[in-house]
């Protein structure tokens, strides 16, 4: 066994791995290399643990440099996980090794992996990470009827305050707007739409974008998923604040977990969430069960593990002043931001 630098010539064989192993996911694709070096101009590497002729383990890398945190190497950024993957637990060492090399060449401050796995005591980890998934079934009735009373009666409330949801990739425009005000009151910069079509087109049969609409034909509320091996997994999602007090996210999260059943899906990834935080609350009443996630660093210029989350104190005078920014400001701008927080 030895490790190899992909080039895009792996990509058949690297997606036949990922399909094939219960470790991998949707951010684990070959086409996401691209993606991350057209729309942001990010280094990356796909390490594969070769046997003979054969992949047998994964990890790609993705490079960071900015002036606010540093130079970065990150698996996944931007999405919900990532990590190695591979099919013993001697070859998975042998691909940290390999990062561990990478990492030196970049010159990077740190590794951050996204890991849903606990990959071992030889790398700090940090558990404030949770994923939450609900199981699903042919017939949506039957999760219907699995909720509390209360949750039906949510459900219901918000649909007769006039909400209907479409699904369509045609709808990206609409989303976009919606995750852009959503993420503006969150003290969040925004990505480029451009990369939310660059993704549409790599993936065109396995992502699916959801836009619910208010009477007025308004957009209240979106999200944006992907698609692998019978997993929705929910990559944004966002509702407009005027919407929110008239349940609108109760519509949405229903219409995506009944439109999950239909197209014959055994799981939906509901995203990460920060340990009991609201979102982690809202996503249990959806029967939605909690997995660990853990954020292992390869700590090289530095002693301690970093902290670039929004609970940071540091930086809640950043986010209150982005809270205040005209949108179409933050939709300028946040791009150039975005691409450096991963």
């Amino acid at each position: 066994m030895h490790i190899i630098r992909c080039d895009h010539s792996h990509e058949g064989a690297w997606n036949a791995f990922v399909d094939a192993s219960p470790q991998a996911s949707f951010y684990h694709r070959a086409e996401w290399r691209a993606i991350n070096e057209r729309c942001f101009g990010h280094e990356v590497v796909h390490l594969a643990a070769m046997a003979g002729d054969r992949i047998v383990g994964i990890f790609p890398l993705v490079r960071l440099k900015s002036l606010l945190f540093g130079s970065i190497a990150c698996s996944m950024p931007f999405v919900n996980y990532g990590g190695p993957c591979s099919e013993s637990p001697a070859i998975e060492q042998a691909l940290l090794d390999a990062a561990a090399e990478v990492a030196a060449e970049w010159k990077v401050d740190y590794v951050e992996i996204r890991s849903t796995r606990y990959l071992g005591d030889r790398y700090p980890s940090s558990d404030h990470k949770v994923s939450m998934t609900v199981a699903l079934e042919s017939d949506p009735e039957t999760l219907w009827n699995r909720f509390k009373t209360g949750q039906r009666q949510d459900i219901r409330r918000a649909y007769k305050n006039g909400f209907t949801a479409k699904f369509g990739a045609d709808l990206i425009d609409d989303f976009y707007t919606v995750l852009s005000a959503s993420w503006r009151d969150l003290g969040t910069p925004i990505y480029r739409l451009d990369y939310l079509k660059t993704i549409l087109k790599a993936f065109p049969d396995a992502t699916r974008v959801c836009v619910v609409y208010a009477a007025d034909g308004t957009p209240a509320a979106g999200a944006f998923d992907g698609v692998h091996n019978g997993t929705v997994e929910g990559m944004w999602l966002g509702t407009c604040s005027q919407y929110r007090k008239e349940l609108v996210g109760y519509v949405l999260y229903w219409e995506l977990i009944k439109h999950a059943c239909e197209q014959g899906h055994q799981r939906f990834h509901l995203g990460r969430s920060s340990k009991d935080s609201g979102s982690e609350q809202f996503k249990k009443k959806w029967n939605a069960e909690l997995q660990q996630l853990y954020w292992h660093y390869m700590l090289r210029t530095r002693t301690e593990m970093p902290s670039l989350n929004p609970n940071n104190p540091k930086f809640q005078a950043a986010i209150r002043a982005w809270q205040k920014l005209p949108l179409p400001v933050t939709q300028m701008i946040g791009p150039f931001i975005a691409r450096s927080i991963p």
